[in-house]
């Protein structure tokens, strides 16, 4: 499998090291906004070709499949150039940043018949891995999942400390993998959901705090905290608040509620929740199937993210 990733940033970094270590597959292309940036990255992984138009980069006859990690503002329309040329796509959480778009990748997903994947990584992470075998086949019952994404990012900089193009946001983005672990895990949609935001950041014109709320129905809940003010360590653990135990999930760990780890070798292919979910990308293409969290699978999230942003904008004093 001959992999184009567009962009160089903390998430192109991440799936290019999932791809070197995954078997009959490389980069031959890496494309992003500047030539210099773009070249820098490849020569640091051994990508053969550098370059910064997309459309160029994705008709390569060397490129089986393209995994967009660029701003979340251009990723719908990168999706269906990449599909219309006949190429698999993996778009990064987000996979756009309205519901309208969202549509869009999934309608030309069908009319292409390409495979078109989200990258929700949180179901791929061993420790949610372990958890979704207990909910689905162990009879454990969620009662309340509490999650908080918190940050300390007041100006616009990436998880490797280097400025951005574009700005991030706590919604469309930090929110969106837990409104879908959420769902995923509880293997429901969400039926009842509530919403607030704080303040706007002056320079930056997007809200720094968040809170939401989901329920299932079945009555299962979800307490989420967001915030980009929070001094201290960044992470977004979840707490599964269950009837038969609690446990705490960190990113490709798993503890109970006292903080003792759980073994979870075994659980998947690798530790690495980015390499699982680039190994199921692969795997689906192979095997000409849906990929767990395809487009239209994670459709239902970005749905859910729509009313809550309808329901913050309804609320917003200004």
């Amino acid at each position: 499998m001959r992999f184009c990733i567009s962009g160089n940033g903390a998430m192109a970094n991440a799936h290019l090291k999932a791809i070197k270590a995954i078997a009959g597959s490389e980069v031959t292309v890496l494309q992003s906004r500047t030539q210099e940036g773009t070249q820098k990255v490849a020569s640091e992984y051994g990508v053969p070709v550098a370059l910064t138009n997309f459309e160029e980069a994705v008709n390569r006859a060397d490129v089986d499949a393209v995994i967009i990690t660029g701003p979340t503002q251009v990723h719908a329309d990168q999706a269906e150039i990449a599909m219309r040329a006949g190429k698999h796509v993996l778009i990064e959480i987000p996979m756009c940043d309205s519901v309208a778009d969202a549509e869009r990748i999934v309608r030309v997903q069908q009319e292409t018949g390409v495979t078109a994947m989200a990258g929700h990584v949180r179901r791929f992470n061993p420790s949610h891995q372990l958890m979704n075998h207990k909910l689905r086949n162990e009879g454990v019952f969620l009662q309340q999942m509490q999650a908080h994404t918190h940050f300390f990012r007041r100006t616009n900089m990436n998880a490797l400390g280097q400025p951005r193009s574009w700005v991030d946001h706590l919604l469309w983005h930090h929110a969106c993998h837990t409104v879908d672990l959420f769902s995923y895990q509880t293997g429901e949609e969400i039926s009842v959901v509530s919403a607030v935001q704080g303040p706007y950041h002056p320079e930056l014109k997007i809200a720094m705090d968040m809170g939401i709320i989901m329920q299932t129905p079945k009555g299962s809940i979800c307490v989420l905290s967001l915030s980009f003010n929070d001094e201290g360590p960044i992470g977004s653990p979840y707490r599964y608040i269950c009837d038969k135990g609690t446990w705490v999930s960190f990113y490709d760990d798993l503890t109970d509620g006292f903080g003792a780890k759980l073994d979870l070798s075994g659980v998947a292919p690798s530790m690495n929740g980015f390499e699982n979910q680039d190994r199921e990308f692969i795997a689906a293409i192979e095997g000409k199937r849906a990929p767990n969290c395809s487009v239209a699978n994670a459709l239902a999230t970005m749905k859910v993210l729509g009313k809550i942003e309808d329901m913050l904008l309804a609320n917003d004093p200004k």
